[in-house]
């Protein structure tokens, strides 16, 4: 039986919890401390009706502050331009994507947030199915494994093998690769490996918070279609609801649709270029400095970093020295790669 448990690193900037399944990081989520709370997953708010579409069965909401939203709706439930709904948060907004909404019924009054999102701890609990999260001094390193592995392409397969994990625009493509896995009956080796990479796949697409399409290059011909929907159905559970499993087609490969609900780590993290953006690396500055500066109470240190990246870190470094005092100092450093870093001495 799978064994789950949480872990909750509360940072300068930025607060990340993460879900072991089995040992292995299952998710990943992080809340910025300048996130729009009116933009969680999970969060209610008034929003008046701004355009109807009905060709598209959908609507464009205000939500107050500079927040757009859209919700679909039933050819029953046209909403009315200028109506105030009360609704639900339900898909993050995302590159070139607005929120999605859901509605919980109306309201009175001028477009406006209602209620946060659940807090990260509590959601934790709730996906986890954990009554204890971890916060200790060992959440901090656990939630660092996530974040690398969440931003790896590659993934090694137990028993030999890899995944490769690569989202498009369109889709997501994940490429099964036998490797190294050796024997005589290739079929079964085909299958074993099938069977293993369903099951890293959705943990690993949960880790990275991907979904929309995804398709799956399998390994081998000849599949067995029943077992590999049967184990697809298994290993992709717990993203219900909505989610659908196509039938292994004629060239070997699956295809989903996984429900999208948060922002990717990808999203959050890297550019438009796949790098890690100078916010990225500015709350990672942070972190290494606050966990310096907890690890000797009465030292003083000297964080150092490229120039850009120093200047993006310094709202950062000013809310760390509330914590722990001025022995914090920061320096831009120029010429050097946007991912050197160190605290040292001071």
């Amino acid at each position: 039986m799978s064994e789950r448990s949480a872990y909750l690193d509360r940072g300068i900037g930025e607060d990340r919890g993460v879900i072991l399944l089995d040992g292995l990081p299952e998710r990943l989520l992080i809340r910025r401390h300048d996130d729009d709370p009116g933009l969680q997953v999970g969060s209610r708010l008034a929003g008046r009706v701004r355009r109807v579409e009905p060709a598209f069965a959908s609507a464009f909401l205000d939500l107050g502050e500079g927040r757009e939203a859209m919700m679909a709706f039933k050819p029953d439930g046209r909403p009315v331009e200028g109506q105030m709904l009360d609704v639900e948060i339900r898909t993050a907004p995302r590159p070139g994507k607005l929120a999605t909404v859901r509605v919980v019924g109306e309201v009175d009054g001028v477009p406006r947030l209602l209620a946060p999102a659940p807090d990260l701890g509590a959601l934790l609990r709730i996906l986890g199915r954990c009554e204890e999260v971890e916060t200790g001094p060992g959440s901090r390193e656990v939630a660092d494994l996530a974040e690398a592995e969440a931003l790896e392409t590659f993934h090694s397969l137990a028993g030999g093998g890899s995944l490769a994990i690569e989202p498009t625009r369109a889709l997501v493509a994940i490429d099964v690769d036998l490797g190294d896995r050796k024997g005589q009956d290739a079929k079964r080796i085909s299958r074993q490996a099938n069977m293993t990479a369903l099951a890293e796949s959705a943990r690993l697409l949960r880790l990275k918070g991907l979904g929309g399409i995804v398709i799956i290059d399998l390994v081998g011909r000849g599949h067995d279609a029943h077992a590999l929907l049967a184990a697809a159905r298994l290993a992709f559970a717990p993203d219900n609801p909505g989610v659908s499993i196509g039938a292994v087609g004629r060239f070997g490969t699956m295809e989903l649709l996984i429900p999208r609900r948060d922002r990717s780590v990808r999203d959050l993290m890297l550019d438009a270029a796949g790098q890690l953006t100078d916010r990225t690396l500015a709350l990672r500055l942070a972190r290494l400095a606050q966990t310096e500066a907890l690890n000797d109470p009465g030292g003083r240190f000297l964080a150092r970093a490229e120039a850009g990246i120093a200047t993006e870190a310094q709202d950062l470094f000013a809310t760390l020295r509330e914590k722990v005092g001025g022995r914090m100092s920061l320096a831009g450093q120029e010429g050097w790669p946007r991912t050197r870093m160190q605290v040292v001495p001071a």
